[in-house]
């Protein structure tokens, strides 16, 4: 059974280790079975594609899926790193950033 995530499609977040490490970019899909998520703009592949009936070939840049652990979701108040907690008022369970407190979109 796939797990669940604390990010979700939409979300700014910042990859935190690795290659790409320091750049932002919004979640564009989340691959829950694998673990993964897909950011826009951030780790970018070249893909050779065959040319067929419904389009010409050439060489594709396209996002590679990155582990979710190495995404962090981004302050909205500070622009920096933080952790995901939750907040329940008045039956509304809502998304915070830990480090402001401020709520995430």
């Amino acid at each position: 059974m796939a797990q669940k995530f604390k990010i979700k499609k939409g979300d700014n977040v910042v990859v935190i280790t690795g290659r790409e490490k320091g750049k932002t970019g919004e979640v564009t899909e989340v691959l829950r079975a694998e673990n993964r998520v897909i950011v826009q703009g951030v780790n970018m592949v070249t893909k050779h594609v065959r040319a067929s009936q419904s389009g010409p070939g050439g060489i594709e840049q396209k996002e590679a899926p990155l582990h979710i652990s190495n995404v962090a979701h981004i302050d909205p108040e500070t622009s920096k790193p933080t952790r995901v907690g939750f907040e329940t008022k008045n039956g509304v369970k809502t998304r915070i950033a830990r480090r402001s407190g401020k709520a995430i979109g």
